[in-house]
């Protein structure tokens, strides 16, 4: 990397909480709850200023990204690659559920999750190769600007994982609560892009 390279900065924010409370919900669409946009709205910065807001289509997202881009008068773009990892079988069900008819499915996920996928869900490498891609390009898209993601919890791990270059099954070794806020800024671009994680999982310093 030599001279000056290109700088860009991108917050990632997972959405609040949804409505009907803590439940598998990879591709199922349930809206922010009123929590969910009370913890949406006091993460992000007052005056912090983004070129661009990217959103995954689903509407625990795309409904606080579209009153945040059109409150700052700035361009929303929708990602679908940037949708839930989707559950199969467990989508809706509230983790006590699950645990009554198999006690250890959910520390089977957390520990290996490229080894363990739900019946019927989304192969953790599929769901990594696709966010992947949407972030790369998101990168070329959008370089040397300072853009907002507004995400999910496994996609704002994977994104982590592949910037820092930590291996995906540790995946869940990142802690992404609701309303969660991180920075990586990527100094370059292509080949030779250094991405830097400047905060994670809270306000900045």
């Amino acid at each position: 990397m030599s001279g000056t390279p290109i700088t860009t900065t991108v917050d990632l924010i997972r959405h609040g909480e949804p409505a009907g409370g803590v439940r598998f919900r990879g591709h199922t669409d349930d809206p922010l709850s009123e929590l969910g946009w009370a913890q949406m709205r006091a993460a992000i910065q007052k005056g912090r200023q983004w070129d661009a807001v990217i959103s995954s289509p689903l509407l625990r997202c795309a409904e606080f990204a579209a009153e945040l881009a059109v409150g700052a008068g700035i361009p929303l773009e929708t990602e679908a690659r940037f949708e839930e990892i989707g559950f199969g079988d467990w989508e809706g069900r509230a983790p006590e559920e699950l645990m009554q008819t198999d006690a250890g499915c959910l520390d089977r996920l957390w520990r290996d999750p490229a080894g363990y996928t739900p019946p019927g869900g989304e192969g953790l490498a599929a769901f990594a190769a696709r966010v992947t891609a949407g972030w790369n390009e998101l990168l070329c898209r959008h370089a040397g600007e300072s853009i907002l993601v507004v995400a999910h919890g496994g996609v704002n791990r994977v994104i982590l994982c592949h910037a820092l270059q930590i291996p995906i099954q540790n995946m869940f070794r990142l802690d992404v609560p609701f309303a969660a806020l991180s920075r990586v800024r990527v100094l370059g671009n292509g080949a030779e892009a250094l991405p830097q994680l400047l905060f994670h999982s809270g306000p900045p310093p």
